[in-house]
């Protein structure tokens, strides 16, 4: 019998391959709304279904199994196309089997011993796809303390041959790089003539997994050190370069606006004003996780060593007494049924974004989508609009 995927009316419209399984559901929401066929997705749930009853945390590794299963199916199909010449196949094939691992490997324990070859996996496939389909990417790093960042860098072409305005994107609590590329929010804005660099700060992806780099509460330290970056490249204009921030992101980007004034333009992809008290509600077990083994991940990326020193570093995650120091144009988005960070949230961050000379809120509504976290429910309608708010201030 085929799964009973339904929209769940009484809370909000998200699709549902595992009835009652949120964190796994936005999995295979993010990855159908991120190019992912309807066929390996079914393939890579439906032996997991029973495995999904039993919550979010149990039965990640047989998930992982199932997609890898899908993935390695895809890949092989991909390096067959690849010999014999068929390269946008192949780069196609590479493409699903990276978006396929890395939504799967977003679902692990950090205490899981196949983490980081699963997360290289996701990279090398997409650098593979990256090369074939000819897309303008760079593998880059950001210098930052005695080390550096990674970061893939998505040209847009110069419709004049000047120096273009440029984006900086900046994940949440447990997205990475990768998912912004996978996301199609670079290529909107590239056809509208503006350029991406996408970073795994602190606390994400590669910088996390790979690399060992904590969060921090004073993200204007990441931001100063992507600036510095670009203005050295001299390829972008200096006086249009702008910072997105989604999820935990929506407090990384309008602090660092805040108080690195090189920043021109910010956008908080869904709110998130006081992360602390939401920690507090989590605890309450109020609103939902946006990962399975949501405690241990939140140590990891945050490097405390145990829960009590957890609450008191997210204390210092809030934006109260930050907002009114904004004095760029400013975006907040977020779905009216956010089920992770209240609607609350959003309307406090515009109410005290006062010294913003250009400030917008735009909550997403049943009758359009994009009303869960992020709008993962309808990703494009909101990656669109996004590109198209920042490209009114950049490029006319």
């Amino acid at each position: 019998m085929p799964p009973s995927c339904e929209l769940n009316d009484e809370r909000a419209p998200v699709f549902e391959y595992f009835p009652g399984n949120y964190v796994w559901n936005l999995a295979v929401v993010a990855t159908l709304n991120n190019g992912g066929r309807i066929d390996d997705v079914d393939r890579a749930c439906r032996p997991v279904l029973e495995a999904a009853r039993q919550g979010a945390d149990a039965g990640t590794q047989s998930l992982y199994e199932a997609w890898a299963a899908v993935a390695d199916r895809v890949v092989a199909a991909a390096e067959a196309d690849a010999v014999e010449g068929k390269i946008i196949g192949a780069g196609e094939g590479y493409y699903l089997g990276s978006l396929y691992t890395s939504q799967a490997e977003r679902l692990q324990s950090p205490g899981w011993s196949g983490r980081n070859a699963a997360y290289q996996k996701s990279i090398d496939l997409l650098l593979r796809h990256m090369e074939l389909s000819g897309a303008p990417v760079a593998l880059v790093e950001v210098p930052y303390g005695g080390g550096s960042l990674p970061g893939y860098l998505y040209r847009a072409p110069s419709a004049d041959g000047e120096p273009g305005p440029i984006i900086i994107e900046w994940n949440g609590l447990d997205s990475t790089k990768e998912m912004m590329y996978y996301s199609g929010f670079p290529q909107e804005l590239a056809r509208r003539g503006i350029s991406t660099l996408m970073v795994d700060t602190p606390g994400s992806g590669e910088a996390l997994r790979l690399r060992g780099l904590r969060s921090r509460f004073d993200t204007e330290v990441w931001a100063a050190a992507c600036v510095d970056y670009l203005t050295a490249l001299g390829e972008f204009d200096p006086e249009r370069i702008g910072l997105v921030g989604w999820s935990l992101g929506g407090y990384y980007a309008p602090r660092a606006a805040a108080y690195e004034k090189r920043i021109k333009l910010v956008v908080s992809w869904g709110a998130n004003y006081d992360w602390g008290e939401t920690q507090q509600r989590r605890r309450r077990r109020e609103g939902e996780h946006p990962v399975p083994h949501y405690w241990d991940h939140v140590q990891w990326v945050w490097g405390a060593k145990d829960l009590d020193e957890f609450f008191s570093l997210s204390k210092r995650v809030s934006l109260d007494g930050v907002l009114e120091e904004i004095a760029v144009p400013y975006l907040i988005t977020h779905g009216i049924a956010d089920r992770q960070i209240p609607v609350a949230d959003a309307h406090r961050s515009y109410a005290e974004a006062v010294n913003s000379p250009d400030r917008e809120l735009r909550i997403f509504t049943p009758e359009e989508g994009g009303v869960e976290h992020i709008g993962l429910d309808n990703f494009p309608l909101v990656s669109q609009f996004t590109a198209d708010w920042i490209a009114a201030r950049f490029t006319s």
